[in-house]
């Protein structure tokens, strides 16, 4: 269970890690998002696929560039992770709690 949880916010990571890079160098291509992350080329299509789908990004003759919507996702993005955080942090299981066998 966790397991597939410790995988999505990998997932996650790997394209906030591309989407900060085109922030950054826009227009940029594949090949130099993938040369910058280390990461396979088809890894940084998906996450460029992915952005595209949220209207971050959006493809251009030089590569991706940013879109209106990503300003509003960078000014919104620690209060979002941190609502995560927070409702990560409800589900821990207190040391106190006795568990019981069934």
């Amino acid at each position: 269970m966790i397991d597939r949880l410790e995988k999505e916010v990998d997932v996650l990571n790997r394209h906030l890690a591309v989407f900060v890079l085109v922030w950054q160098a826009e227009p940029i291509g594949i090949v130099e998002l993938s040369t910058r992350t280390d990461l396979p080329h088809h890894k940084v299509r998906y996450s460029l696929r992915v952005l595209e789908e949220e209207g971050l990004i959006e493809p251009c003759s030089a590569g991706a560039t940013t879109t209106d919507h990503a300003r509003q996702f960078v000014e919104t993005l620690n209060d979002e992770l941190a609502t995560v955080i927070d409702a990560l942090d409800d589900m821990k299981i207190s040391e106190s709690v006795e568990l019981q066998s069934v």
